[in-house]
């Protein structure tokens, strides 16, 4: 082995290639090793040099081409190596990419990494269909969710009574497959039926489309339009506006 390299945790942002950051771009223009997520454009993969090692590392629909572990082992190998290595993730690393365990894992091996941020699909995927997740007078926070928690009898969180409750506005992600069960969850802790929600499928999606419904129909609307994963379910007042979207 040689001396060793770096690894690099970069968000590619939500959808075409052109929304990743300049530092971003730069870093992939020059790695030696590109170890890159599903759903990333192509273009962004042209970047990379043509002597450089691209594995695919992607997760989707419970498809894992590498556990876990294995890309934690890959990234420290190649690192150790001597590489400078581009680890390429969907949106931004830290917002349910797991970054933080890979980043952890580095540097409990002693590699030196960093993380570029990138736009994460719980704000860029709603943008697109025309919905803020904040907006003065209709929403003054934004919490966003995970549909599958590991340690729960249906995989959400257990504090959906609370967030039932709260004025702001919700943002969850990897929730189609659960849709039935968050607005059921929501609606037996109370929220009003009416309230405004949406599902947004975009970015890289094979399929975009924007389903807006309220809480007690966004289920059997969502269904008609035959959505596709992966898509951000949106629940709060702000899913009423419409303000340039392009799904």
């Amino acid at each position: 082995m040689s001396g060793r390299g770096k690894v690099y945790l970069v968000g590619a942002g939500c959808g075409k290639g052109e929304l990743i950051t300049v530092r971003g771009l730069e870093l992939l223009r020059q790695c030696q090793v590109l170890v890159y997520d599903d759903l990333i454009d192509e273009k962004l993969l042209e970047q990379v040099p043509d002597t450089a090692e691209k594995i695919y590392g992607g997760k989707r629909c419970g498809k894992h081409s590498l556990s876990q572990p294995e890309l934690c082992s890959l990234l420290i190998r190649k690192a150790g190596e001597g590489k400078t290595v581009v680890r390429l993730k969907g949106g931004d690393p830290f917002v349910f990419g797991r970054g933080g365990e890979e980043m952890k894992a580095l540097m409990e091996a002693g590699i030196a990494c960093e993380e570029v941020p990138g736009i994460s699909s719980a704000i860029a995927i709603p943008a697109m269909a025309g919905i803020p997740v904040t907006y003065r007078g209709l929403s003054r926070s934004v919490h966003i969710i995970t549909a599958h928690t590991a340690d729960t009898e249906d995989g959400l969180p257990e504090d959906m009574d609370i967030l039932a409750k709260l004025k702001g506005t919700l943002v969850f992600l990897m929730g189609l497959g659960q849709l039935d069960r968050i607005a059921g969850r929501l609606l037996a802790a109370g929220m009003d039926e009416e309230t405004p929600a949406a599902v947004v499928s975009g970015g890289n999606a094979p399929s975009p489309v924007t389903v807006r419904a309220t809480l007690r129909t966004i289920v059997e609307e969502t269904e008609k339009k035959q959505v596709k994963p992966p898509a951000v379910i949106v629940v709060g007042a702000v899913t009423a506006l419409e303000l340039g979207g392009l799904l």
